[in-house]
């Protein structure tokens, strides 16, 4: 035994010896080194986020040169970290400093010459990408303890933001696999557990999400604390630590040149490619891999490396070949977690030397981009844009928050107003002007275009906001007059005034987006619920109101328990959404209050599948709408466990987009008898496809295969071959669906149409069926993002939303995925009306 101790001993203290020093070396300083806090050396574990926390705490109570702040909290309420290193006079007026510079960039005004340039530095937002995360350790000691010449002159000219962990939960996730898998002497095996992580991994967040695309979409609160201080800051150069496949080598941009976004002006990509030559230069003297413009785009302006180059600011995208762990074989010889953050650290303190030397020069093109950007609003034909919504003023506010948290300009209609034919109703129009400095962003945010000239996407071609908050939107050639324009809006009006006792039923309606959150709170209270499957009309008080389909009733008539009204008032004060009292059952029109078109509403109990096999960021997506949207927490099992499950427990099951393929024809029958029982089967994109192949729905699907072939290959050369798949895939586009208001599938809509996002050339074939078609593609559908002119007929022929029934229950099937990046707040009422009116339509199919 004594011999098996001393051995493990002796492997363990043979890996610390070989522990890598990193260059540069921190001497003869009194603060506390990563080793004192962290109880190893970096890069012998993989640092947890509360160990890296604990050493930039430490560090910033020692250090006259940096800053800690807390500056949000995940959804596993770890905190958001942000480290400001900069020289003790220039933190002494650091607020300062932050407001000249955002004077000077945004309004144009005067910096002195002396003035600083603003670094942002941000790590590991893929928290399996862990080399950026360990080397901000690293960087924040060399900054803070080394005084040299180099540094001490950053510090006077330079401002710097260190963000170490952009998704901690992630980075914890993974941290731990690997730490739990580290051998006494490492094992480079890439078939080692060490090396692959289960479903599904630490890239995203809590909910699954990748957060470096969400950097414009702003739907976590990792994203928008950190939009937060980038719009506060605005900085000249933000560097995105990344890792990419273990058999590259180090890239760094410029990307594709080709794959720009347009709007980027043509100086961004200039000073891109001089501060390129520092990070080639330090490489080189590190005698390192690296290569440019063969990968990566900068076109989606809603990830890391481009959401600056909208801004002013010069982003740039490092890519580090991953260890996966603490040492794996890769073409390029054995690769060890050290030489994956020395790399980081080598290119993030290129960064700040060729920021600090490029200093006058970034700050000049800042100011220019934002004193450009108002010259060409001035001459643009349009002059901005109208969002319009009646109904749903919760998704309307969603959306102007998000125009909001990026510093985006956006004013009320206190007057009706009319531009040419279209006529803007007062209070439910709002206008945002392109005659402010975020004019680059704003176009982003509402371009539509179809057609570029490199179509070959690295994401997504499309993302236009207003279409995924499907909100009515026009470009508009004319100002309204300033007297009919209110400066604020209220995102959160006041709570309702209580209700009155007595009355004979209780109504709201179903078109707000806070209605599914309140019928779900009805619910978990007990409270009996039924639902309108046409208009109506109802006395209220002296009054008569009208009510569309979908209105949620609940009827005094019908409630069990004794203090009902009280749970209904208490509910009802936690939401904005009116309550209207009703006095009668009898209506002035449409089915009295005791009709049988008043269908039951259950509490909707879910099942989602996910697990190894699932897209876990669909998964995710479907997660976390299902609970910010309908306030359903689902069960969330894995494919493989559906034999051991008892179905019988859930209302609900949902198919996210996967592979199904494992689930024999047992499996199929489970679901078809959960289902003939009265269960209600949703299935979107492969789950679509998956229950059209196991006779679930009755369907016909075109696969991608089919429409690949749509494309000619003939007399191609090989290097079209790039072009060719890119015009085979649909990266990502926005379509328009036609809609069957009728259908309670559809109850809330208050327009036929409903824009959805596609990333995916499967398609489902419309049903010869009367009544299944619940929306189908228009016939001309593309609105935003580029598709092969060659797809856009067979889309056009296609169905977006089946569903009928299977014995007592019902199958609904979607081509796309309705919760698309958390943001397609419009389609995602497909899904949560799935869950409450499911079982309220019957169409039989023979």
């Amino acid at each position: 035994m004594k011999y098996y101790i001393t051995l493990s001993a002796f492997l363990l203290s043979f890996y610390s010896a070989a522990a890598t020093t990193y260059v540069p070396a921190v001497t003869d300083s009194t603060l506390p080194t990563p080793q004192q806090v962290l109880g190893f050396q970096v890069g012998e574990w993989h640092a947890r986020h509360d160990q890296i926390q604990r050493y930039f705490e430490r560090l910033a109570a020692a250090s006259g040169r940096a800053q800690l702040e807390v500056i949000g909290y995940t959804h596993e309420q770890r905190p958001l970290l942000q480290m400001i290193i900069s020289s003790e006079q220039n933190l002494q007026r650091l607020d300062q400093i932050r407001q000249q510079h955002i004077a000077a960039a945004r309004r144009g005004e005067e910096l002195n010459s002396d003035a600083p340039v603003i670094i942002w530095l941000g790590y590991s937002v893929h928290g399996n990408e862990p080399s950026g995360a360990n080397a901000a350790v690293l960087l924040a000691q060399y900054l803070a303890a080394s005084d040299n010449e180099e540094v001490r002159n950053w510090l006077n000219n330079a401002v710097i933001l260190l963000q170490p962990t952009l998704n901690p939960d992630g980075h914890d996730r993974f941290a731990i696999w690997a730490n739990m898998h580290k051998g006494a002497a490492p094992v480079a095996d890439p078939q080692h557990r060490e090396h692959n992580e289960p479903w599904p991994n630490g890239r995203p967040n809590h909910y699954w999400f990748d957060l470096n695309r969400d950097w414009l979409l702003l739907q976590h609160p990792e994203s928008r604390a950190r939009i937060a201080q980038y719009q506060q800051w605005l900085p000249n150069v933000v560097g995105d630590y990344h890792e990419m496949g273990t058999n590259s080598s180090y890239f760094f941009q410029p990307g594709i040149p080709s794959r720009n976004y347009p709007l980027t002006p043509k100086r961004n990509f200039e000073l891109t490619k001089a501060l390129a030559k520092y990070h080639a230069a330090a490489l080189d003297q590190a005698q390192q891999l690296y290569y440019t413009e063969e990968s990566f785009d900068d076109f989606y302006v809603g990830k890391g490396s481009t959401y600056p180059d909208i801004q002013g600011s010069v982003g740039i995208l490092f890519e580090q070949a991953s260890s996966r762990g603490h040492l794996q074989d890769s073409i390029n010889g054995p690769l060890s977690f050290s030489a994956t953050i020395q790399n980081q650290l080598t290119t993030s303190l290129s960064t700040i030397r060729g920021a600090v030397d490029n200093r006058s020069a970034l700050l000049s093109y800042q100011r220019e981009f934002y004193k450009s950007a108002q010259q060409q609003a001035k001459n643009s034909k349009v002059k901005g844009y109208m969002l319009t919504e009646s109904a749903d003023q919760t998704r309307l506010a969603a959306l102007l928050d998000v125009l909001q948290r990026h510093h985006v300009e956006v004013y009320q209609l206190n007057r009706d107003w009319q531009d040419e034919s279209e006529k803007y109703p007062a209070l439910n129009s709002y206008y945002v002007p392109l005659q402010q400095p975020q004019y680059r962003l704003i176009k982003a945010m509402f371009s539509t275009e179809k057609n570029f000239p490199d179509n070959t996407f690295y994401d997504v071609s499309a993302w236009t906001l207003p279409y995924a908050y499907n909100i009515s939107f026009d470009s508009v050639n004319r100002e309204p007059a300033q007297s009919n324009l209110t400066e604020t809006w209220q995102t959160r009006p006041a709570a309702p005034a209580s209700l009155p006792v007595g009355a004979y039923a209780y109504a709201f309606s179903w078109q707000d987006q806070q209605a599914p959150l309140l019928l779900q709170a009805l619910l978990a209270e007990k409270l009996v619920v039924r639902s309108a499957m046409a208009d109506f009309t109802a006395r209220s008080g002296n009054n008569e109101v009208s009510l569309s389909a979908g209105t949620m009733v609940i009827a005094a008539g019908l409630q069990q328990q004794a203090d009902w009204f009280d749970r209904l008032q208490r509910v009802q004060q936690r939401f904005t959404l009116p309550v209207q009292a009703i006095s009668s059952g009898l209506t002035p029109q449409g089915s009295d209050l005791g009709s049988n078109n008043f269908a039951v509403i259950s509490m909707p109990k879910v099942l989602l599948i996910a697990g190894p096999g699932i897209s876990s960021t669909e998964a995710g997506e479907a997660w976390y709408n299902l609970e910010r949207l309908a306030g359903v927490s689902p069960s969330i099992a894995e494919p493989q466990q559906l034999k051991q499950l008892d179905l019988t427990r859930y209302t609900h099951i949902v198919l996210p987009d996967g592979n199904y393929n494992g689930w024999n024809d047992a499996d199929v029958n489970r679901l078809k008898q959960w289902l003939e029982n009265g269960g209600v089967l949703w299935g979107h994109k492969r789950g679509a496809a998956w229950l059209a192949k196991a006779g679930l729905l009755n369907a016909g699907v075109w696969q991608g295969e089919e429409m690949s072939s749509l494309i000619p290959s003939h007399d191609l050369s090989y290097k079209d071959k790039e072009s060719l798949a890119g015009k085979q895939r649909i990266a990502g586009a926005i379509y328009q669906a036609e809609l069957d208001l009728s259908h309670p599938l559809t109850f809330g809509f208050t327009r036929s149409t409903v824009p959805v996002f596609k990333n995916s050339t499967l398609l489902l074939q419309p049903s010869a069926f009367p009544f299944v078609n619940v929306a189908l593609y228009s016939t001309t559908p593309q609105l935003a993002g580029y598709t092969a002119a060659e797809y856009v007929p067979r889309i056009s022929q296609s169905a977006v939303l089946l569903a009928h029934n299977v014995g007592k229950g019902r199958v609904i099937a979607m081509t796309d995925n309705p919760v698309f990046r958390g943001y397609f707040y419009g389609s995602s009422r497909l899904l949560v009306n799935a869950l409450y009116l499911g079982s309220s339509f019957s169409t039989v199919v023979n």
